[in-house]
């Protein structure tokens, strides 16, 4: 995989989200990579216990929202980048992405013992906005889908 991470990429005002930000002293530093084709992404996330449902042994729900939110904005970020023919390097200043809309089918109870992987790939890539469809898994299997439309907002948002 990539060694540059997505949201190392952000423009300075776009890095201070808790679930992904870089500069988040107290965040998780969810890190994004492009898989070596491009045609996905991937992160990757070994929950802290804190983060249970109401079932000690699996993961909340807002959790698994969170982690699908900053994966598919990352993900769209960089799958518009790619398709403007652009590389991602240490000096890349990537487009910035927010969710316009997020759906997720949780298929089975997410385990808080076990790494989670997220895999993204672009469904479309519009001139504004990105259509990422989104598989999280964990312990070799389908935890939960998710389809985001993602919107490329302006650095002065």
């Amino acid at each position: 995989m990539n060694k540059i991470a997505i949201q190392e990429t952000y423009g300075e005002r776009f890095q201070h989200c808790w679930g992904c930000g870089p500069k988040n002293e107290d965040g998780l530093h969810m890190k994004s990579y492009p898989s070596e084709s491009g045609k996905e992404c991937v992160t990757k996330i070994t929950p802290d216990k804190m983060y249970t449902g109401g079932v000690p042994a699996n993961l909340f729900g807002g959790m698994i929202a969170m982690i699908f939110d900053c994966h598919g904005t990352a993900s769209a970020a960089y799958f518009k980048h790619k398709v403007l023919g652009k590389e991602l390097t240490e000096d890349t200043v990537i487009g910035r992405f927010i969710t316009a809309r997020l759906e997720i089918d949780f298929k089975k109870p997410t385990p808080m013992d076990k790494e989670i992987t997220v895999t993204a790939t672009a469904e479309e890539i519009g001139e504004r906005k990105v259509i990422v469809d989104m598989v999280m898994e964990a312990d070799g299997e389908v935890r939960a889908k998710a389809k985001m439309v993602a919107v490329g907002v302006k650095d002065n948002m």
